[in-house]
């Protein structure tokens, strides 16, 4: 960050533990992508590879080559191993991780059908040789309605007790599941009660991809809220969110 006189917020430098940041690629351009990474690099620890994207993206191996080359870190998105999941070949997808070099990985069950024990089964497996972010929430709004916040604070309890590092509560990229209804709402009573549950919010990451949830969870964590799902074009105005420099979180840090 450039110095000034200003006094703001402070920031862990990387590799942070807490106000991590993580992108989203659903495609990109290359020089789009790389662009972005060398430009915003310092507010950037994370980006992952959208659903099944990684599969057909083209220069894969070069954006991977970028995020090295700058320090960000990656991981492939959780639908990609329920894909795997579903055709009963995880040791394909394990291979596949190893394959890129892969430090992270995110196990989900948005769109299978597994149970969150035999979700935190995999976690237990995959933690002996990854980092693991699970994630907890249906990508079908219906069903995400009708799981309860005291469930939402059991699986998310469950996942960490199994190995993961952190759990990522879902909203998808559109922002109309999980934490948020079909209309984009957001579930504020349930956000409360998980962040009123005890759990450490430093081991939670949630789902942004639009500036009215980001601003909701930097206003209700702080400046060090971790946020994932956020637009390549997003990755320096988040930052300014987080440092009260632009009018939504102006005052909030004075």
């Amino acid at each position: 960050m450039i110095s000034s006189e200003l006094i703001l917020p402070d920031r862990q430098l990387k590799p942070r533990k807490k106000g991590i940041t993580i992108l989203i690629d659903n495609g990109v351009p290359l020089s789009f992508f790389k662009d972005t990474i060398h430009e915003a690099a310092d507010y950037i620890d994370f980006v992952k590879f959208g659903w099944g994207t990684s599969l057909i993206t083209k220069y894969l191996e070069e954006k991977i080559d970028s995020l090295r080359q700058n320090d960000v870190q990656f991981f492939f998105g959780g639908t990609l191993f329920e894909k795997f999941l579903s055709q009963d070949k995880i040791e394909d997808y394990y291979r596949y991780c190893k394959l890129y070099g892969c430090r992270y990985v995110e196990i989900s069950n948005g769109t299978v059908r597994l149970s969150n024990k035999d979700k935190a089964s995999f976690i237990s497996d995959f933690s002996k040789e990854f980092h693991v972010f699970s994630e907890v929430g249906s990508k079908d709004s219906t069903l995400s309605s009708e799981l309860e916040s005291a469930e939402w604070i059991d699986y998310i309890l469950e996942d960490l007790e199994a190995g993961a590092e952190k759990v990522i509560t879902e909203t998808r990229e559109s922002g109309t599941s999980g934490l948020c209804k079909s209309d984009g709402e957001m579930r504020s009573q349930l956000i409360e009660e998980i962040l009123h549950s005890g759990i450490a919010s430093g081991d939670l990451i949630f789902e942004a991809p639009t500036k009215q949830l980001q601003t909701c969870f930097i206003e209700k964590i702080g400046p060090d809220a971790n946020l994932a799902n956020i637009p390549f074009q997003d990755a320096i105005p988040l930052e300014t969110l987080r440092l009260g420099l632009r009018s939504d979180t102006f005052y909030l840090f004075d």
